[in-house]
């Protein structure tokens, strides 16, 4: 598994690395379906700025880097902004029309034009915004999707959402976000066992 750093320490700028996720993301077939799912949902249930964001991206990235298989999706994270709106009606709508689609993936919709109540934030003026108050940096990284005529494949309707870069992400460290309590970062540590799928993960220095 030492080729996963090899392989990581190669990118050392966000255009290749943005590159790299792009190209991963064109090979993997499930997650291919899931942003032309929301694509086709969002022109029919408007999502501004929406992506599929957190294990979406941050496990399609580890799981390379580790040679391993694709790690089922525990959650489908569909996160939008949507500030004349932020009614919880609102998201579930969404999430139906998905389900009515793919009824058996686990779907979950968030207007993160809402979020900030939850976290006693001030309010989030963006989905960058929102999601650079997320526990994890390397969680924070979403990918967005839109087609118009002129594309003449899918990898160019692909938009990108990180706050912080990819270079953690791809340098496999796993790091807590200060503007959140480090209760919060090492209970979901606790929680989603990534030390042990992930073992070549470092914890970012000091933590």
């Amino acid at each position: 598994m030492s080729s996963g750093l090899t392989q990581a320490a190669q990118f050392k700028d966000e255009a290749l690395l943005q590159q790299r996720l792009f190209e991963w993301l064109s090979q993997d077939h499930l997650r291919l379906t899931l942003l032309a799912q929301v694509a086709e949902c969002a022109a029919l249930h408007p999502m501004p700025q929406w992506c599929i964001a957190a294990g979406f991206v941050r496990n399609l990235v580890w799981d390379r880097l580790h040679g391993l298989a694709p790690m089922p999706l525990a959650d489908i994270d569909v996160i939008y902004y949507c500030p004349q709106d932020v009614s919880r009606q609102r998201d579930r709508a969404i999430e139906d029309a998905l389900r009515h689609v793919a009824p058996d993936l686990p779907w979950s919709v968030k207007n993160q034009a809402r979020m900030h109540v939850k976290h006693q934030d001030a309010p989030y003026l963006s989905c960058i915004d929102a999601m650079a108050h997320w526990p994890e940096i390397e969680t924070a990284v979403g990918i967005g999707y839109s087609k118009s005529g002129a594309e003449s494949s899918m990898a160019a309707g692909y938009r990108l959402y990180a706050p912080f870069g990819l270079q953690s992400l791809f340098a496999l460290t796993l790091t807590p976000n200060p503007r959140r309590a480090m209760a919060v970062f090492q209970q979901r540590l606790a929680d989603k066992g990534w030390l042990v799928r992930y073992p070549l993960l470092t914890l970012a220095r000091g933590e």
